[in-house]
């Protein structure tokens, strides 16, 4: 919230902000990505300056790396062009072609103006899988060793994160690293709570830990465990289970 509120509220950005989202499936990566547009945009991820981008969907031909990177080169500086306060999200970028990586350098860096156009007001939200071993394995460490979750630190991740990530090319660019925990059977049970009272079912905690037990599997189970796929399931599956 602090980078993005002061991204905003600079008139003179020297260069566009740039996030990076990393953790395991299911953990709130794209959740966090649609509020920051929810709350940026009042169209929400329907406003034509959001612009999101799945790796796989969008670019899964590595034969036709040059041309889908001249095809996003031309696509980011034209909606640039039309609207200097773009966003675009790029998701599963742990399958990106690092060629497709080295074309969207030039928009994120400390560049005045690229070919007459200003891209420092421009927001890239970045969101992947990788580092999720290392945010779980430091978690669980810190759980194991009795310290509150909470007291985890930014800086007790970034590091290893953003070394998880240094030989894709994707790590020069980036503002802040930002680490998604897995979650914990209290916070899935907090999902299914939200996702009753989504759909109109009147929330009921009990029936809520019942459905977190049988649609998660946890791991590892002698540890209190972690949810497996995180909250990914939950919406589709809780019709069933009610």
């Amino acid at each position: 919230m602090k980078a993005v509120t002061g991204f905003i509220n600079n008139d003179n950005p020297k260069k566009p902000l740039v996030l990076s989202f990393h953790g395991s499936n299911g953990v709130g990566k794209n959740l966090a990505s649609q509020l920051i547009v929810k709350n940026l945009y009042k169209q929400g991820m329907d406003s034509r300056f959001v612009h999101y981008f799945n790796s796989v969907a969008h670019f899964p031909d590595n034969g036709q790396v040059e041309t889908y990177k001249s095809q996003l080169q031309h696509w980011i500086r034209g909606n640039v062009t039309n609207c200097a306060h773009s966003l675009f999200i790029f998701d599963e970028m742990k399958n990106m072609h690092p060629g497709i990586i080295d074309g969207l350098k030039p928009f994120m860096d400390y560049v005045h103006k690229l070919d007459g156009v200003s891209y420092r007001k421009a927001i890239f939200i970045f969101l992947s899988n990788a580092g999720g071993e290392i945010i779980r394995r430091t978690t669980l460490d810190f759980l194991i060793t009795g310290k509150e979750r909470q007291k985890l630190k930014l800086e007790d991740l970034e590091t290893d994160i953003s070394s998880s990530v240094v030989t894709r090319g994707e790590s020069n660019a980036v503002d802040f690293f930002i680490p998604f925990l897995p979650l914990e059977r209290q916070h899935i049970v907090k999902c299914v709570l939200a996702e009753m009272e989504a759909t109109g079912h009147k929330p009921d905690h009990n029936k809520a830990c019942d459905i977190a037990d049988a649609i998660v599997l946890y791991f590892p189970k002698d540890e209190g465990g972690f949810a497996r796929f995180g909250c990914k399931m939950i919406d589709s599956r809780l019709e069933f289970f009610l």
